[in-house]
């Protein structure tokens, strides 16, 4: 997390010019690889599962999955008002790309899109987006599930949720599973 106090310094003095990593204007930062149908980007702006959808669709493919990942109105029972996430985009799409890369060559898909959402993302709005198409069903919502949970393992994307009673909290994606229990060892 080495980018929060850099980013907590520019909050503190609003006349410092952002780092270009944190300035919204220099996105979406968008990777394509043609060969393997993978489309990766991050991104300031709302995500379009429709739009999301188009990258993956392929005459070879029987099925066509699509996960989002919206922002929920409460943690541990207290109201959020809203996600803001931040990353550093150099190591946040090699991550993404290496996974995405193993994944397509791992269920042999015919298409692989992860989009994440960076800035500000309200209550019932999508944070990330990930779509997988393949021959069968089988391969594409089991890499759909590998990659999601790889992203959050690995990817270098930060969220600080903050709250309805003005408490904010800086996570780590890995500190949760799948079904929102901490993971032990992780801190809080």
């Amino acid at each position: 997390m080495s980018n929060l106090p850099q980013q907590q310094q520019q909050q503190s003095d609003p006349s410092s010019p952002l780092p270009p990593h944190l300035d919204p204007i220099t996105y979406p930062r968008i990777i394509t690889d043609p060969t393997l149908n993978i489309h990766l980007t991050l991104t300031y702006t709302p995500l379009n599962p429709s739009n999301t959808l188009t990258h993956v669709f392929s005459p070879s493919a029987g099925a066509n999955v699509l996960f989002l990942g919206t922002t929920r109105d409460t943690f541990e029972n207290r109201p959020v008002a809203q996600l803001s996430y931040t990353s550093y985009p150099p190591l946040a799409l090699k991550s993404m790309r290496r996974i995405a890369e193993e994944a397509v060559r791992t269920h042999n898909l015919t298409g692989l899109v992860i989009e994440h959402r960076l800035g500000v993302v309200p209550v019932g709005e999508a944070s990330i987006a990930i779509a997988v198409s393949s021959g069968h069903r089988a391969a594409a919502w089991a890499a759909g599930e590998e990659v999601l949970e790889r992203c959050k393992e690995g990817v270098e994307i930060w969220k600080r949720e903050e709250f309805v009673d003005g408490g904010k909290c800086w996570r780590e994606n890995r500190e949760r599973d799948g079904e929102g229990n901490l993971i032990t060892g992780s801190k809080s």
